[in-house]
């Protein structure tokens, strides 16, 4: 058949081969657990609210006691699965808890999702700007003194959103925002997304939710034996209105949600409970900590570990993020993840040109974890130091805001080459996907330095995504 469909086909044969998942989801594409031996066929179980099964947008039976019994785990007072991921739950708090055209405080470090919430309510934001790692090329954590004056500096911020753990796996203070948070009157969101895990570990830090937060927002296919596309969205009573909340969930997520999804959650959530589950997170546990001691030795790689918290506003470390550092060698990090994958068939999650991150979860096997060992031993024993200075690398800026994100995607727009818009206003994001962070969000001024290292970026071979037009290396900004 001409032009037929190769997507099913270039999955099954993929699942074929000995590449191993250093990404996302966190089953890890095994079968080999009680919850995934048991799950059936999920033809079998894919219905729609039919008699008897509850409907997730106005749950009163089975899916009721399913979500409450998530929530008794976590120390919710309410938590609703998401089948939108967490892009749907973080949406649905912005929403939820800052009014039309209100402001709210995001850290700069958001995923796209936040700026999109901004963009639909028409919000005001304001930016608080993780520290920097000179020494690994990664964000660090924030400052809650710094929060505190800025909620003292402008009364009209209705709600603060941080990201807890990072991309990387750097936890702040939650705890202490929290209470200057509450100290204002105000909720605060925590977008951790990569934590649904910490629960499960004394070597993992402490949930957000435990340290006060109000909203949070949980991937479990990202470090759970959980479906993609599956999400936890977990409620704290007290400073925010649950009801309008749940109405923006009833927009956000499908009007036919996947039953399929649904049981995934709380399937892996049981398991995970079960004593299966926990002696597996044992073994992990300790697997961890010796791939980290093997490697900690390394003559030019780097592997952050917990000698850096405490510095730069760094509360706490996820331990399961190994970020393999390439600063000051003679390697990039897309050289890096293309020699793991290419010489080793090992598939990582994510690259910046200083670092390369492997997902580690509790599905991941010790064959697995032995072949991340031997790869990065064996590269690391080849690299020598960069001749390149550091300096003629700028890593970190501060945004610009002229307009606001919802004025700027509104307004025309012309498309101008990327290296003569140095002062013009984005009409766009630019981000790198994975992690979709912006570099730079609508209503924003571009300046040299973002031109420098958009192009660079895309010299390197990095995913940047946003640019409307890649061949002629265009953006898109405000007319005059």
């Amino acid at each position: 058949m001409k032009n037929s469909p190769v997507l099913y086909k270039n999955l099954r044969n993929y699942a074929k081969t000995d590449f191993y998942p250093f990404h996302m989801p966190g089953h890890k594409r095994r079968m080999q657990w009680a919850g995934a031996s048991s799950f059936p066929n999920p033809y079998e179980i894919d219905i729609t609210e039919i008699e008897g099964f509850d409907n997730l947008h106005h749950p009163e039976g089975i899916i009721r006691e399913s979500m409450d019994w998530a929530a008794s785990l976590y120390g919710a007072h309410k938590t609703y699965y998401l089948i939108n991921g967490s892009s749907s739950g973080i949406l649905s708090a912005v929403s939820g808890t800052v009014p039309d055209s209100g402001t709210i405080l995001i850290s700069r470090n958001c995923h796209k999702s936040v700026y999109h919430g901004i963009y639909l309510k028409s919000l005001k934001s304001e930016y608080i700007y993780p520290q920097y790692s000179e020494e690994y090329g990664i964000q660090c954590g924030l400052d809650p003194e710094e929060i505190e004056l800025m909620l003292k500096k402008n009364r009209d911020i209705s709600a603060v959103l941080m990201v807890s753990p990072t991309y990387d796996g750097i936890v702040s203070d939650v705890k202490a925002v929290s209470e200057i948070c509450h100290k204002n009157h105000i909720p605060l969101i925590v977008d951790e997304a990569h934590g649904a895990h910490f629960r499960y570990g004394d070597i993992f830090p402490v949930p957000a939710l435990e340290s006060g937060a109000d909203v949070v927002i949980q991937s479990v296919h990202k470090t759970l034996p959980c479906f993609t596309q599956s999400a936890l969205l977990h409620l704290r009573e007290g400073y925010i209105d649950t009801e309008k909340i749940e109405r923006y969930l009833q927009i956000y997520q499908s009007s036919s949600p996947s039953y399929v999804l649904m049981a995934g959650i709380e399937r892996g959530l049981l398991w995970m409970e079960q004593e299966e589950g926990r002696e597996k997170m044992k073994e992990f546990s300790a697997s961890l900590r010796k791939l980290r001691q093997d490697l900690k030795n390394m003559r030019n790689l780097k592997i952050p570990g917990r000698e850096i918290v405490g510095t730069k506003n760094i509360f706490d470390l996820d331990i399961s993020k190994i970020i393999i550092s390439v600063k000051g060698t003679d390697i990039t990090g897309p050289r890096l993840a293309e020699r793991l994958r290419n010489e080793y068939h090992l598939e990582m999650e994510m690259w910046t040109e200083d670092y390369v991150t492997a997902i580690t979860t509790v599905m991941d096997t010790k064959e697995g974890l032995n072949r991340l060992r031997e790869g990065l031993l064996t590269i690391d024993r080849e690299l020598k130091p960069s001749e390149i200075p550091e300096s003629v690398y700028p890593r970190s800026w501060k945004s610009r805001p002229a307009v606001t994100i919802h004025e700027a995607w509104n307004r025309s727009s012309e498309q101008v080459p990327l290296r003569q818009s140095r002062g013009r206003i984005s009409a766009e994001f630019l981000y790198l996907y994975p992690p979709g962070i912006p570099l730079i969000a609508p209503g924003e001024l571009i300046t040299e330095e973002i031109i420098e290292t958009v192009m660079r970026y895309k010299e390197e071979r990095l995913p940047v995504q946003g640019l409307k037009d890649r061949t002629t290396e265009t953006i898109s900004v405000l007319s005059p």
